[in-house]
């Protein structure tokens, strides 16, 4: 019976350092993503639009990464679950899920901001490009002063 136990502590043990490792990583990425919407503002607010396409592309990729996180994370914390009733859960695991909500919730705040300026950037852009005017549009042709057109008979 000892065995057993011993046994059982040590799953427990496996399972919550493995949770624990994976959310500390899903932090980091959540935290780096964080960083990228910042060089994206940056981006957009300065017009520069090549390096706002190379954040949006580091973007898309730390999204996927946290995605494919997620997928690792939610059986395993069903493990976690299972293995730590919410009575003798340990409080560092739930302290770093609420950090993860925090930082959940900042990137879409950030990412909604971000998409609000771009929207703003873009409607602006598209404001200066209508008005925009050709400067030789209005300047007569070297041609407008000569004589309208005559006809020529070639019958004869």
């Amino acid at each position: 019976m000892a065995v057993d136990r011993g046994e059982e502590f040590e799953r427990r043990a496996a399972v919550l350092r493995r949770f624990r490792e994976l959310l500390l990583q899903q932090r980091g990425k959540f935290e780096r993503y964080l960083l990228v919407l910042d060089h994206e503002k940056k981006d957009i607010e300065s017009g520069d639009v090549d390096r706002l396409v190379a954040h949006v592309e580091l973007e898309e990729e730390i999204v996927s990464e946290i995605f494919t996180f997620q997928k690792v994370i939610d059986p395993l914390e069903d493990l976690y679950r299972a293995a730590y009733p919410t009575e003798s859960a340990p409080l560092e695991v739930a302290e770093l899920r609420s950090s993860l909500n925090d930082l959940h919730g900042e990137v879409l705040k950030r990412n909604e901001e971000n998409r609000a300026l771009l929207k703003r950037r873009m409607e602006t852009l598209r404001s200066e490009i209508v008005n925009l005017r050709n400067p030789l549009a209005a300047r007569k042709s070297v041609y407008a002063g000569e004589g309208g057109g005559s006809l020529l008979d070639i019958k004869g």
